[in-house]
């Protein structure tokens, strides 16, 4: 059934569906997702049971870094579509109760964009290059030894003699924030996609806008002034009403974290800590409690996430000895148990959509897709791999097209050869496949998000007394999860009944990496 578009704080407990659209699906057989393909699957999306879906850049770009190099913020990139296909897609999605989410990336734009352009030709000291970081040298060297995100120096020479910042790649220089041009520039980008029926916006690297290059160390992280912009953009946000905005905070400093979240500010921020938390039950709990000790006293919802583009996907993470964050997440080559990591996965979406709050689905999450860690050098097209001197493979194993139907690749995908290509094996994990699957992860994931908009969503919940080798807590509307992490299996409640589980619980037992759904009786 359609999600509840008349609700104004429909994003407090809504479940969205992240869609890469590059390799979603290819409406024109040119082997790149596209507006025409995720307009074609859009009924997918409303059987799946999503709220919103969100999409990474859309916009014209050189596709230095997928997309994230933004030439035109008001414009569609002509390989995916059109401007009035985008306006068609947010008006369809609406029709079936489903908001659109799209990326804005604030921090940087593309060395092709209008404005960069005409940075360079104006040369040192006029008004256009102070939109962006152009700085003279130290002797025959930068300004300073900052390093790029992606590997490498942070700045870049141009040739008349001046340098230019950009913490990621060299195609993606930096704005000034401090300019008010700039900032005007973003609020006038908010308007526009407002104006066009766009729900909200995510920020891309929102902690990073503000720097302070006279600092000896790396200052661009999480600066005051940057509170001030934020303010200004939900000024413009409630302007709209309704309209929310949703930011990629990566901070440690949980305190710091929720600055952002204050109700002047942003609506929500993605939730790294539990994304990054390996399968254990303390870390796991202790990220929970982490969560919403942080988002409770301020009134905002937590949000949970287990993959995305950037991370591996969960079921290469789980099925390693090693789950962590640091030590998992591109670790090429890594051994990986694909089949206890795909129980811990299907375990692990009960947990993350059981909690209070909202929750995000990568697209393929809900199909079970697992890393794809042999794509041949050649067609590696992540800026990562060059930027690391070919160390380092970086996110395309994520990246890589769904498979929707068929036997062998294109998998139904489109009608010519995929941008990357995608293993054989998946022909066990296609739509098609999996809707035939009563047991399927697909199966799994609509069962449980129409479960979620019943009786889940925003709320608290109560830990109960489960032994240290499970996770167990109640719900507000008497849904309780457990989560058994241990070895030997746990006997499941006397009473109540069973919603739900990700694995087989039969005889009143609880297997280890299997959760559980649990309708207590009244």
């Amino acid at each position: 059934m359609p999600g509840n578009t008349s609700n104004p704080e429909w994003w407090r407990g809504a479940a969205i569906y992240q869609v890469y659209l590059r390799s979603f699906a290819d409406g024109n057989g040119d082997g790149t997702g596209d507006l025409a393909g995720l307009r074609s699957r859009l009924p997918y999306l409303a059987k799946l049971g999503v709220d919103a879906i969100w999409l990474n850049p859309w916009y014209p770009s050189p596709m230095a870094d997928g997309g994230y190099d933004v030439a035109d913020y008001r414009g569609i990139e002509p390989v995916f579509g059109t401007l009035a296909e985008a306006e068609k897609l947010i008006e369809e999605a609406h029709e079936l109760g489903i908001r659109t989410i799209i990326d804005v990336v604030p921090n940087h734009a593309s060395d092709q964009h209008a404005w960069f352009q005409e940075a360079l030709a104006a040369g040192p000291g006029s008004e256009a290059r102070e939109r962006f970081w152009f700085r003279p040298g130290v002797g025959d060297g930068p300004p300073n030894g900052w390093q790029s995100i992606f590997g490498g120096p942070a700045w870049t020479q141009v040739p008349d003699g001046e340098w230019y910042l950009h913490l990621f790649a060299p195609e993606q220089p930096d704005f000034n924030w401090n300019n008010p041009a700039v900032r005007q520039e973003f609020l006038d980008v908010l308007r526009f996609w407002f104006d066009r029926g766009v729900d909200g916006v995510r920020i891309d690297s929102a902690a990073v806008l503000v720097k302070d290059l006279d600092s000896v160390e790396e200052s661009y992280t999480d600066h005051d002034g940057v509170h001030d912009i934020y303010r200004e953009w939900r000024r413009v946000s409630d302007s709209y009403g309704g309209r929310i905005l949703i930011g990629e905070v990566w901070l440690p400093d949980q305190e710091r974290f929720a600055n952002y979240l204050r109700p002047d500010e942003l609506h929500t921020a993605f939730n790294f800590d539990f994304l990054s938390s390996a399968w254990e039950p303390a870390a796991l709990r202790g990220s929970i409690d982490l969560t919403l000790a942080t988002h409770v006293p301020i009134g905002a919802p937590a949000t949970w996430v287990l993959s995305n583009h950037d991370v591996a996907r969960p079921v290469t993470r789980y099925g390693r000895a090693i789950t962590s964050w640091d030590n998992a997440d591109r670790r090429d080559g890594m051994p990986s148990d694909l089949e206890l990591g795909r129980r811990r996965a299907r375990a692990a979406a009960l947990l993350a959509m059981a909690l209070p709050g909202s929750v995000y689905v990568y697209q393929g999450e809900e199909l079970g897709l697992w890393e794809v860690e042999d794509i041949p050098e050649e067609l590696i097209d992540d800026p990562m791999w060059e930027r690391s001197g070919h160390t380092v493979r970086g996110r395309d194993g994520c990246r890589v097209p769904l498979p929707w139907s068929g036997t062998e690749p294109p998998f139904g995908y489109s009608t010519g050869e995929p941008w990357l290509p995608q293993p054989p094996q998946w022909r066990d994990l296609t739509v098609e496949a999996q809707e035939a699957d009563p047991g399927s992860m697909l199966r799994l994931y609509r069962t449980a998000l129409r479960l979620r908009r019943e009786l889940l969503g925003d709320g608290t919940l109560t830990w109960l007394p489960y032994g240290d080798e499970v996770i167990a807590f109640r719900r507000d509307s008497g849904l309780v999860c457990l989560v058994n992490f241990g070895a030997e299996p746990v006997a499941l409640p006397e009473t109540g009944s069973v919603l739900l589980a990700s694995g087989p619980v039969d005889g009143g037992l609880l297997p280890t990496d299997t959760a559980v759904w649990i309708m207590e009786a009244r």
